[in-house]
């Protein structure tokens, strides 16, 4: 007979620090601002799964009201960024991120 392992808060909570970890590593390792870009969200998503699981452990509401302020923030967050990336990317087309002075006047 197989068994079938329930999903424990512990599992949601190692997959959000995996999640973490490969944001963090393509944070730092990768030189394309869109790249970049992508990788804080994902560790910004892996904070909110981290929060909701918390919330669902406790019985409390409080981390999943935080939640939908950071998906908020994260909204405005792209909307600003994904504009400076793309007046960047527009300029100069193989642009990294050490290429922002490119924005300048």
């Amino acid at each position: 007979m197989i068994a079938i392992a329930q999903v424990t808060p512990v599992w949601y909570l190692v997959l959000a620090s995996v999640v973490f970890a490969i944001g963090a590593v393509g944070l730092l390792v990768r030189r394309n601002p869109l790249v970049m870009f992508m990788c804080v969200e994902l560790m910004l998503n892996a904070v909110t799964l981290t929060f909701v699981t918390f919330s669902r452990m406790l019985n409390d509401v409080n981390g999943q009201t935080v939640v939908v302020f950071v998906l908020v923030v994260a909204a405005a967050e792209v909307v600003v960024g994904l504009g400076i990336i793309v007046a960047l990317l527009r300029k100069q087309p193989s642009a990294t991120a050490d290429d922002l002075t490119v924005l300048k006047g």
